[in-house]
């Protein structure tokens, strides 16, 4: 099941194509030179579209059945470090429950795990499978090893609260992923944003490569657009920035 679940990623984050439009949704926050986390990495297909533009990128990827796909499809490739590793609120281990045959939604949150199982579109996830105690780090420890990033991508299923609260300053981009349906983890993540800096919000839907708002919006507008439904969008991913 766990190759079944690899070469479904394949599939999805590898198809010709992709990598132009990542790197143009990217190129506004990843200049040349400059550093990003990936965080949550999956497969590198994002690492790949940093990478090209440019950037030093640290991939972590905390499920160990990925790890040498990862290291082999970016791992080797100029400026680019991959870290076996999950991120949350302070060092030690977590306990990741890993779904073989949708490793997009491994997850290490019991309660994102209790909710989205419930949703129409997660009644075939399992994650009785397999568990795996994993090593955990924080940004700020990586912040110490490598510097601060230009960016940071955050897509760790119902985690995020807990990547950014092991954060002390902010970063001058990020992403966080979201479901619509289950919104109070990413109000939280929006709150610790709050506390580290005034930071203006877009989303982009799903898979897509365009902003949904023409204006960046505040933490408040983003946080009553996600309670109202945002707009009917199921899922996407939240981008944040510096004033």
């Amino acid at each position: 099941m766990l190759l079944a679940g690899v070469l479904r990623s394949l599939i999805i984050y590898w198809r010709p194509g992709r990598q132009g439009g990542l790197r143009a949704l990217y190129r506004p926050f990843v200049p040349h030179g400059g550093l990003v986390f990936d965080v949550g990495a999956h497969l590198g297909d994002r690492t790949r579209a940093f990478a090209a533009l440019g950037a030093r990128v640290v991939a972590l990827e905390p499920q160990p059945h990925l790890l040498p796909w990862l290291r082999f499809l970016v791992g080797r490739g100029p400026g680019v470090e991959v870290r076996g590793e999950a991120v949350g609120e302070a060092p030690g281990t977590t306990l990741l429950k890993v779904s073989p045959l949708n490793p997009t939604v491994s997850s290490a949150s019991a309660a994102w795990r209790s909710e989205v199982g419930a949703l129409a579109g997660f009644r075939s996830v399992r994650w009785d499978a397999e568990e795996v105690r994993v090593p955990l780090t924080t940004l700020d420890r990586l912040v110490a090893i490598y510097g601060l990033p230009d960016f940071c991508k955050i897509d760790v299923e119902g985690f995020e609260a807990q990547v950014l609260a092991g954060l002390s300053q902010p970063i001058p981009a990020l992403s966080l992923e979201f479901i619509t349906a289950v919104p109070a983890g990413t109000v939280e993540a929006l709150e610790r944003l709050e506390a580290l800096g005034s930071y203006r919000f877009n989303a982009v839907r799903g898979e897509s490569r365009a902003f949904h708002f023409p204006e960046w919006r505040t933490a408040d507008e983003i946080r009553h657009w996600l309670w109202r439904g945002a707009d009917g969008m199921p899922s996407g991913d939240l981008y944040a920035r510096l004033l």
